[in-house]
């Protein structure tokens, strides 16, 4: 059975947006390292259209820093699930499903394969309420946005999930990589 990995940045008061800094070199080498394992992405489709055609345009024209077009290549290269009722289709590694998220991800997690990294905050409390996610990577940027969408609404969880540290990555920038997993 696959392994469903959970990802995402977030500030210091518990806000997620892509958009609240910009990474270093270093945290883009961690990113792209963190897609070595990956074959599969599934998103929802706020997430797939902020990744993409953004970072696969990246890839095709190598305009940008030498860590962004790598993790540009990576990430293009992967497979792609979404989940959007409004979305009709997607290129041609994006396969587009318009409902029943859970039973999707259990399916694909039955599958042969590498992990499947999980890049979706309004998905991620019904995924972890079915025991879908196993594991979760966490970069805390070393920033107070004081708005956006939190990682977790408030009540959203019916129950507390218990998770153990299994590593901490600081890097210059100040940001901190937290790896949790479930226990």
């Amino acid at each position: 059975m696959r392994s469903v990995s959970f990802g995402m940045n977030i500030s210091l008061d518990g806000y997620c947006d892509h958009t609240m800094a910009t990474p270093s070199e270093e945290l883009m080498d961690y990113f792209t390292g963190m897609m070595d394992d990956v074959d599969l992405l599934f998103y929802g489709r706020i997430m797939y259209q902020l990744m993409f055609p953004y970072w696969a345009d990246v890839a095709a024209s190598k305009a940008g820093t030498a860590a962004e077009i790598r993790f540009a290549e990576r990430l293009s290269s992967i497979d792609r699930v979404v989940v959007s009722r409004t979305l009709e289709r997607g290129d041609e590694k994006t396969r587009i499903v318009h409902s029943n998220p859970v039973g999707e991800l259990q399916k694909l997690k039955q599958q042969p394969g590498k992990k499947i990294s999980v890049d979706s905050v309004s998905m991620l409390p019904e995924l972890i309420t079915a025991g879908l996610i196993d594991e979760f990577h966490l970069v805390i940027h070393p920033i107070i946005v004081g708005n956006g969408r939190h990682l977790m609404p408030i009540g959203s969880l019916r129950e507390k999930l218990d998770l153990k540290l299994v590593d901490t990555i600081r890097f210059k920038s100040g940001c901190v990589a937290l790896h949790f997993q479930r226990q």
